[in-house]
């Protein structure tokens, strides 16, 4: 009677000992591994696809329609104000007319439709790269760390302390009955 006390005690406190601490080092170092690996791979990848699509195409879209809008009344009104007071005031009242209504049209509808595509163009595939890339390897790197040291942490903190408590009145509850039916 005892002796099976004795032995379910004992071997119960030894196993889930033995146990909680194999299975915690061995899945925290598996989940760390695999888990900064896995995202790591899938995070850069997912991250970089889906941030040069999006900020290609909204970039462009943004871009060009802002830019085109924004340039083209400020450049008419800052060229079209400029040129009528200054080509006014040093040319005569007829040349100051005719050249500052043509240039101001002219400049205002050639720059603003040369600056909105060439800027949209160039800041929507210099941003959508450098944001895709930056952002990607950023977020999958710190995401994978974090996320493998917290999952390792926490699953064996919680897999030691679960196991260790299963096992333990698993192991003495079946020790118990095991040995009074052999010692019976």
């Amino acid at each position: 009677m005892y002796l099976s006390i004795y032995l379910s005690i004992y071997l119960s406190i030894y196993l889930s000992i033995y146990l909680s601490i194999y299975l915690s080092i061995y899945l925290s170092i598996y989940l760390s591994i695999y888990l900064s690996i896995y995202l790591y791979i899938y995070l850069s990848i997912n991250l970089s696809i889906y941030l040069s699509i999006y900020l290609s195409i909204y970039l462009s879209i943004y871009l060009s329609i802002y830019l085109s809008i924004y340039l083209s009344v400020c450049l008419s009104v800052c060229l079209s104000v400029c040129l009528s007071v200054c080509l006014s005031v040093c040319l005569s009242v007829c040349l100051s007319v005719c050249l500052s209504i043509y240039l101001s049209i002219y400049l205002s509808i050639y720059l603003s439709i040369y600056l909105s595509i060439y800027l949209s163009i160039y800041l929507s595939i210099y941003l959508s790269i450098y944001l895709s890339i930056y952002l990607s390897i950023y977020l999958s790197i710190y995401l994978s760390i974090y996320l493998s040291i917290y999952l390792s942490i926490y699953l064996s903190i919680y897999l030691t302390i679960y196991l260790s408590i299963y096992m333990s009145v698993y192991l003495s509850i079946y020790l118990f009955i095991y040995l009074e039916v052999v010692t019976r």
